[in-house]
């Protein structure tokens, strides 16, 4: 049986309708990545925490929304046109609720934002405006060249040993990014600028990871994401059969 893992969704106004939706590639990833099966979860807020009786798996998408402020305690808003309250709203619950039973969760881009604030980090709102850092968003042009390849990072604990190596090149579509580092969360890749790119959730009892780049772009094609995937699956797999015994 293929493990079942979700991947909570955006809210999005389209032609005055609200819709439900994520990007494609992150369900194609999980099943050519991690050999499983995605199911869309709504950002419907708590409510939505009965699924975890039913997934073995759970995966947090980036997405053009940024998590607001208020959500870290912050009152000054840099980006107020750019929040999905509902996604805010199902995920940070969402993601406690997972890690405390022990559910392997994935966290990208947005979704290591949210990791780490749910468990009580904060964010820089607009990276590029800290001195020193580099400007990580996306680069106008064509999705082959927003995606491509961007910087360097270095790699450390399980995330070196997942992907075997010390050091890889990653690419960078993200506006904000980590700042205070929440508690439970150890740093596993950084950028030269100093921005946090991967983290692993020490304090859970399941494997739980987050990384800042988008390793389901292409997934298929390149091989740190197919590490990074494949053991995610491992997991999913693993606590599907523990949950079997």
């Amino acid at each position: 049986m293929f493990p079942i893992i979700g991947i909570p969704a955006c809210s999005r106004a389209v032609a005055g309708h609200l819709n439900h939706a994520t990007p494609a590639r992150y369900g194609e990833a999980v099943m050519v990545g991690a050999g499983g099966l995605p199911v869309l979860l709504p950002p419907v807020g708590e409510g939505v925490l009965a699924v975890l009786e039913r997934i073995d798996g759970l995966l947090l998408s980036g997405s053009p929304s940024n998590v607001a402020p208020g959500c870290y305690g912050v009152d000054a808003d840099a980006t107020p046109e750019m929040h999905d309250p509902p996604r805010d709203a199902t995920t940070l619950p969402l993601i406690r609720a997972a890690l405390a039973r022990g559910l392997p969760v994935l966290a990208i881009c947005r979704g290591i934002q949210e990791l780490n604030v749910a468990l009580g980090g904060t964010l820089h709102q607009e990276v590029h405006r800290v001195a020193g850092r580099f400007d990580h968003r996306a680069e106008d042009g064509a999705q082959d060249q927003r995606y491509r390849p961007k910087h360097d990072i270095r790699l450390s604990g399980e995330m070196a040993r997942m992907l075997g190596k010390s050091a890889t090149v990653v690419n960078s579509l993200h506006g904000q990014a980590i700042d205070r580092l929440a508690p439970g969360l150890v740093v596993e890749a950084v950028a030269p600028d100093g921005t946090v790119e991967a983290v692993r959730v020490a304090s859970a009892p399941g494997w739980a990871f987050g990384v800042q780049w988008h390793p389901e772009w292409r997934c298929a094609e390149d091989a740190d994401s197919m590490a990074l995937f494949g053991a995610f699956g491992d997991a999913c797999r693993a606590r599907m059969g523990r949950q079997a015994a």
